[in-house]
């Protein structure tokens, strides 16, 4: 079975983020980049079915050079290959944009399986996989907490407001995973050496065959106009009183003549 788990960088959540000058990106100078972690998911996932019923995993991913270290850090866990699409007319794509080199990327490739994480933690889109299933035509599951495969399908549970609820779909397909599947492996030092060795290929647009009028910034329907932080909250006031009911009086006097709620 041949697994092809799209992957992101994305910075680490402990990095202290700052606005870049243009007001409109991060500075990424002193940022420290991981795997999306909805993708550890993905990644141990197509492992977990790869020691079951044999096959291949590939880690499939778009951005700059420094994206090799978490495909190399895919290969330590226990993947086969990677394929990074590196190229500069790619910067500034949207969801669709993104979707449509991936999906290229994957009719090249050969797949009986796509996994990806539900979302990513840096703009939180939901959207990749699912156009990339579309582009693929493919049947899509989300938020998936447990999947089977038999007989050329695969069944998943995935979540609902409220409940879970049974999907199955015929194969090829793609899912995406969500926290509560499993619990991701760390790479071992063997594993770490070994990546070293595993291959890695990097493409461009044009060995996808992608017009870069079709990607990019002049291509995206979607514009980052500013980025701030929320305001910093007021902090907060704390009650005296010599009793209890002194507090909820004096409570009541500032909700009826600051707050004005009441």
């Amino acid at each position: 079975m041949d697994i092809v788990v799209l992957l992101k960088q994305v910075p680490d959540t402990e990095t202290l983020i700052q606005i870049g000058d243009d007001k409109i990106s991060i500075k990424t100078e002193d940022v420290k980049w991981v795997i999306n972690p909805y993708d550890e998911f993905a990644v141990e996932e197509a492992l977990r079915i790869k020691e079951k019923h044999s096959g291949k995993v590939t880690i499939l991913t778009m951005g700059p050079e420094r994206a090799v270290e978490s495909i190399r850090t895919g290969l330590a866990m226990g993947a086969d290959e990677g394929i990074l699409i590196d190229d500069p007319a790619t910067q500034g794509s949207d969801a669709l944009g993104i979707a449509k080199v991936l999906a290229a990327a994957l009719k090249e490739t050969g797949y009986d399986l796509v996994i990806a994480g539900q979302r990513a933690v840096d703009d939180d889109g939901y959207q990749v996989p699912a156009a990339v299933a579309e582009l693929l035509g493919i049947a899509q599951v989300s938020l998936v907490i447990k999947q089977e495969i038999v007989d050329g399908k695969i069944r998943c549970e995935r979540t609902v407001e409220g409940g879970i609820v049974v999907v199955e779909a015929d194969l090829p397909a793609l899912f995406t995973t969500q926290k509560g599947i499993n619990e991701p492996r760390y790479a071992s030092l063997p594993g770490i050496m070994k990546a070293k060795k595993k291959p890695l290929v990097k493409k461009t647009l044009a060995d996808l065959g992608i017009d870069p009028s079709e990607v990019g910034e002049a291509k995206s329907g979607c514009r980052v106009k500013n980025l701030f932080f929320p305001p910093e909250r007021s902090p907060g006031r704390i009650i005296e009183g010599e009793t209890v009911e002194d507090k909820a009086t004096e409570l009541v006097r500032l909700l009826r003549e600051e707050a004005k709620i009441i």
